[in-house]
């Protein structure tokens, strides 16, 4: 049998690359909201809605409001891990966010109870496909379309943690809700942009927020 060796500086290069595309990037390490930037009416006092407490991402659901990540992504797979700490009530990941309204364009990866799963298009020209269907928001007075998930739902009941996997690249997104595969879009027409938890309606937790690109 002939053997082939590889000198130590290729297999260590290719060790680094494969480590290096798989490396987890922390959105939230359990003690601060440093990676992200808050958007709340001027009026509100930021710890009042969005703060961290005992290693978690404490959200108060009112007023409606967001936090952003601060740099921009396009192609990666994202965890997310939430529950509700009281009556459950309506919530969202936002993705591929762009501007500065209180609802900006981007597309939802749905968090309101029950409905974990529906994609929400928000803001005009936001559009895509879902089993060959097209959703596409086509003006600003009307500016939000839903493309509902393919199943019951799968999320806990209130107090139990629930897991959000979202797969995203330029061609399509998938939402994986506590395992079962609630949806998957082609062709959307946002590719790139922040990734936003949303502050709308009850007081609710988060946890374990990370990102791997691809």
């Amino acid at each position: 049998m002939k053997r082939v060796f590889f000198p130590l500086t290729v297999i260590g290069l290719v060790i680094l690359s494969s480590c290096a595309n798989d490396e987890k990037i922390q959105l939230f390490k359990g003690e601060n909201l440093d990676n992200w930037s808050v958007f709340l009416p001027d009026t509100v006092e930021q710890a009042s809605v969005f703060r961290v407490q005992d290693g978690k991402i404490f959200v108060g659901g009112i007023p409606n409001g967001y936090i952003k990540t601060l740099d921009q992504y396009s192609s990666y797979e994202l965890h997310v891990e939430w529950r509700w700490l009281s009556e459950p009530a309506n919530s969202g990941v936002l993705l591929h966010a762009t501007g500065e309204d209180i609802w900006p364009n981007c597309i939802e990866a749905q968090l309101k109870s029950g409905n974990a799963g529906d994609f929400v298009l928000i803001g005009k020209g936001v559009g895509l496909t879902v089993n060959g269907t097209d959703y596409l928001v086509e003006s600003e007075e009307n500016r939000y379309k839903v493309a509902e998930k393919f199943e019951e739902s799968s999320e806990n009941p209130p107090g139990e943690w629930n897991t959000y996997d979202i797969s995203v690249n330029e061609s399509g997104i998938e939402l994986v809700v506590n395992g079962v595969l609630q949806n998957r879009c082609t062709a959307p027409t946002k590719t790139k942009g922040h990734i936003c938890i949303q502050s709308e309606g009850g007081p609710m937790e988060f946890r374990n927020i990370y990102l791997v690109e691809k």
